[in-house]
């Protein structure tokens, strides 16, 4: 049984759907070799089979249903409901709003694209560039769904990855967002102990997979050799500075501050804090924290639980561990943060 039967059917559906398409498309050019040809003229009035360059049917489809015309956000949302085999609820949860804020943005989304007419239509090869950070949001947001405990959208978001960086070579964020995933991935079956989480500096490193590591560092090299400098990239630099040891957390914050200040992003904040505690104490993380407004982001809370912790500050601590607990959906991750409420001295909230 896959851990999530109602998107494993989703994604199942629409592969077999792009295989029928494909096989009577290819039926349809087979039948046309049997039809009998009058003249040479009557030959060359058929029209053309479009060629594309597209390596894979699926990528093809995000690209398509990326269209300008729609804020990205939207394109970026709207993409993941239809192809990416995400549920409303997660699309609410990568995008920190609530789920019926979601289901109205998306409504939005449709509605403009009925009203307005957008054509979906395959884009030619020069209009890519202008789709391209909104498939790069698609594959990545897969990606961390994913990460997150779906297996099936790891590595779906990795083989489009794939795809991507074969169609656009030349891209340096491209190549960054698949050195990113291959780096993360690759310390995937060390996260977990038994069933349990287990946090990076207690992994067992010879459970990771080297080869994959070593092939994200190829990419990552790669991409600056293109003089690429976005948020993909720094991002894959972080995960690779993380398989140093030891870890240099003073790099690793200083380049998370270059990605708060490429993105606004107050989730990159909470990661800096994390890296600044290290570095400084966390007094200096926990600072960072408290400038944030990220009520419903669960690792907000768990991040800030932990550094209440290291400083003694248990009661405090404990809320924040529970406020975690209440947003954590993984199960691996509501253990471990029941046993981290009972070491700052409580049984835990009676959720469910």
């Amino acid at each position: 049984m896959p851990p999530n039967p109602g998107a494993w059917l989703t994604i199942t559906a629409r592969n077999r759907a792009i295989d029928r398409i494909r096989r009577d498309a290819t039926l349809a050019e087979k039948a046309k070799l049997l039809e009998p040809q009058d003249t040479g003229q009557a030959t060359m009035d058929e029209p053309e089979v479009e060629e594309t360059s597209f390596p894979d049917e699926r990528l093809e489809l995000i690209f398509t249903c990326c269209h300008p015309a729609l804020a990205l956000e939207a394109q970026v949302a709207l993409t993941l409901r239809a192809l990416g085999g995400l549920m409303t609820e997660e699309i609410a949860r990568a995008f920190l709003v609530e789920p019926a804020t979601m289901k109205r943005r998306l409504s939005r989304a449709k509605r403009k694209v009925k009203e307005a007419g957008i054509p979906f239509t395959v884009p030619p090869d020069h209009l890519l560039p202008e789709r391209l950070a909104a498939v790069l949001g698609v594959v990545y947001l897969i990606f961390n769904e994913g990460y997150a405990g779906r297996v099936d959208l790891a590595s779906e978001a990795i083989r489009l990855g794939s795809s991507l960086a074969e169609l656009m070579p030349d891209e340096p964020e491209v190549q960054g967002l698949l050195a990113l995933m291959l780096i993360t991935d690759a310390r995937r079956d060390a996260r977990f102990e038994n069933g349990e989480l287990v946090l990076l500096p207690d992994q067992d490193r010879s459970r990771w997979n080297e080869a994959q590591i070593a092939r994200g560092r190829e990419l990552l090299e790669l991409a600056l050799a293109l003089r690429g400098r976005g948020p993909y990239l720094i991002q894959a630099a972080i995960a690779a500075l993380h398989c140093d040891d030891p870890l240099d957390w003073t790099e690793i914050a200083a380049l998370y501050a270059e990605l708060a200040r490429l993105t606004g992003s107050p989730v990159v904040e909470v990661n800096r804090a994390i890296a600044v505690a290290e570095a400084g104490g966390p007094e200096a993380g926990l600072a960072l924290l408290e400038r944030l407004d990220l009520d419903g982001y669960q690792y907000f809370h768990s991040t800030r639980a932990e550094l209440l912790r290291r400083m003694d500050r248990l009661d405090e601590a404990r809320a924040a561990f529970e406020r975690a607990l209440e947003l954590a959906r993984a199960e691996p991750e509501r253990r471990f943060l029941r046993g981290r409420i009972e070491e700052v001295g409580g049984t835990g909230p009676s959720v469910p």
